[in-house]
């Protein structure tokens, strides 16, 4: 068996993917009509490190009128503090308390939700509170989803990235996304199972939010940019990915102790399944990893160019460091060994836990 043909083989899809997906997924711009206002809800436990860059940036949107609601999730530190002080300087700003959390939730839906409730706003752009939005995105993905009648737009911000624990770990979001999924979830493909979102940055159409009972329709999930993507769409809307590079940043995780956790949180209800993750990991490892054993081999070595050369227009078209790229084929193995990890402490009974809170693992 010629397994360097195998391993080229296995990298023709991603190569396919990825150009077509980074050709076409939307970049946008414009002003949003007239009446818009956005609500821009910040959930925010312990984020007194964060919340101040993220509402300066949050309220120098620019081309829509927009209101900034800020949820303290039982915050022990001075994070209520900080958005009083906004609040007392900028009717704009307001801080809500989050209730106890119920029974059967997890704390950053329950804090969407409750955030939705006090919003006031035509549109809902949830983001998190490491998140520093551009002046013009909440504008601009006001009028992509007026304009195109999208109910969800979506996008993954620009990651910075500032050690080697997070250029292991953090850009396969982009790569997995744009690299791995037909269609790159754009609006023209509109089956459930291939939406994605980003939850750092959700912002949804209220009136398609309200109709599909929001976020106590997932209430229980870690996964919810994902998860409220599918429920619109098996509720006949559209959702979309656009290109979040030009509209917020975000230093997603500090290290690699904890990007390892926080990816853990989220891979159950992704590529960490019983059936799927053998599958990713063959499609993976095959292509991106293998390779690298079957050296000096003549395909080995073409595949191996053609993965770093995907990764750096990826890279590119991201904004992430240029200096991740040759650490490529060890993210993938770390992205591989963070799946693994997380099903097999499914399967072992263990929670999932952030912030704080344990939730069941997911059968």
């Amino acid at each position: 068996m010629d397994y360097a043909h195998i391993a080229l083989a296995l990298a023709l899809m991603p190569i396919i993917f990825g150009i077509i997906n980074l050709r076409r997924m939307p970049r946008l711009s414009g002003p949003a009509p007239s009446g818009t206002c956005v609500s821009i809800l910040i959930p925010a436990r312990n984020e007194a490190a964060n919340i101040a860059a993220c509402l300066d940036a949050a309220l120098a949107s620019t081309g829509t009128d927009v209101e900034v609601v800020v949820m303290d999730d039982a915050s022990t530190d001075d994070t209520a503090a900080i958005v009083r002080a906004y609040a007392a300087r900028d009717g704009r700003v307001r801080l809500v308390q989050a209730p106890a959390l119920p029974p059967g939730w997890t704390g950053k839906v329950h804090a969407c939700a409750r955030l939705a409730e006090a919003a006031r706003g035509t549109h809902l752009l949830f983001i998190d509170a490491d998140v520093r939005l551009a002046p013009h995105a909440a504008a601009a993905m006001a009028a992509h989803a007026s304009r195109n009648q999208i109910a969800m737009v979506s996008g993954v911000p620009r990651q910075v990235i500032g050690t080697l624990g997070e250029a292991l770990t953090v850009p396969f979001i982009n790569f997995l996304l744009i690299c791995y999924l037909p269609f790159g979830g754009r609006a023209v493909q509109r089956k459930p199972g291939l939406a994605a979102a980003c939850g750092q940055l959700v912002m949804v159409e209220r009136k398609a939010y309200e109709a599909v009972g929001g976020h106590a329709t997932i209430k229980g999930v870690l996964h919810d940019g994902i998860a409220m993507a599918r429920l619109l769409r098996e509720r006949g809307h559209d959702t979309e990915i656009v290109d979040g590079t030009p509209l917020a940043t975000c230093r997603m995780y500090d290290g690699f102790a904890q990007s390892w956790a926080g990816f853990i949180k989220n891979a159950r209800e992704g590529m960490a399944t019983p059936v799927g993750l053998p599958i990713w990991t063959v499609l993976l490892a095959g292509a991106h990893v293998w390779p690298w054993f079957l050296l000096p081999d003549i395909e080995a070595v073409v595949t191996i160019l053609l993965m770093l050369a995907l990764r750096a227009a990826v890279t590119l078209r991201t904004g992430e460091p240029w200096w991740t790229v040759p650490l490529h084929p060890l993210t993938v193995l770390v992205a591989l060994a963070i799946q693994w990890t997380a099903l097999v402490r499914s399967a072992l009974g263990l929670k999932a836990g952030w912030k704080g809170r344990a939730y069941e693992a997911k059968a």
